[in-house]
């Protein structure tokens, strides 16, 4: 991404309803304990709640973006290591578990040769957490801005981590009750010339938006699978 967005996303990752929703369900979704990565860990947003909620474990990030890296590593106090998700610089075998929010969506990142370094650094029963955006017609200008190029379908995310060899496979879309709101925002509305829908709201709003993926959450708990949503959260197993 470029500097301005990465400057954006340090500036309100702690704060804004979208990033405080995505962050709550990948720490709900993955393991606890042992070796963490927080593959393509941005800012350190992710990896600093990762940190707070296992304090015991042994938390590091990877991004490409050496600027990005400096920012994770003081905002998160944990080692960040400057690479691609593409050729992982981590042993074979050495993560517990490894979350990824919204990369294999990115220019430059070849998704299958991802999943490939994820499955080789994971232990066998390791966890994949990954969170990626959904639904190809919904490509828009935040896209752009973010330096996305793609956005997956539930069961096509499903079926690269199934043929990429992770078992237990499980995915599900979120952001189902605000998803009206956000097809309105990317289709119909245009925004300013190369910005990004980064940026918080007005405290109410903020609020508003931040229940409603609570109430997700809770609904997510009991297996009830929401039936569309502008993202998709997915877990897998290495076997």
């Amino acid at each position: 991404m470029e500097a301005r967005e990465y400057e954006k996303l340090s500036a309100v990752e702690e704060r804004m309803w979208w990033f405080r929703g995505l962050h709550a369900n990948l720490l709900a979704a993955g393991g606890g304990a042992g070796v963490l990565l927080d593959a393509g860990c941005g800012t350190g947003g992710f990896l600093a709640k990762l940190a707070a909620q296992a304090p015991a474990a042994r938390c590091f990030g990877l991004d490409l973006d050496a600027g990005a890296c400096a920012l994770a590593r003081r905002k998160s106090g944990r080692p960040v290591a400057v690479g691609s998700v593409d050729a992982l610089p981590f042993a074979d075998r050495s993560c517990d578990a490894i979350f990824s929010a919204d990369v294999l969506c990115h220019r430059g990142v070849e998704p299958l040769r991802a999943l490939a370094g994820f499955l080789r650094c994971l232990k066998p029963g390791g966890v994949l957490v990954l969170n990626l955006p959904a639904y190809r017609w919904l490509f828009s200008a935040h896209d752009v801005a973010v330096d996305n190029v793609r956005r997956f379908g539930r069961r096509e995310l499903a079926s690269l981590l199934a043929g990429a060899g992770f078992a237990g496979v499980r995915a599900r879309y979120w952001n189902s009750l605000l998803f009206p709101l956000m097809l309105l925002r990317r289709k119909l509305q245009r925004p300013a010339r190369g910005a990004s829908d980064v940026a918080l709201l007005p405290a109410p709003v903020e609020w508003f938006f931040t229940f409603c993926l609570a109430l997700e959450r809770l609904i997510m708990k009991t297996g009830v699978p929401l039936p569309f949503g502008g993202s998709i959260l997915a877990t897998a197993v290495r076997p």
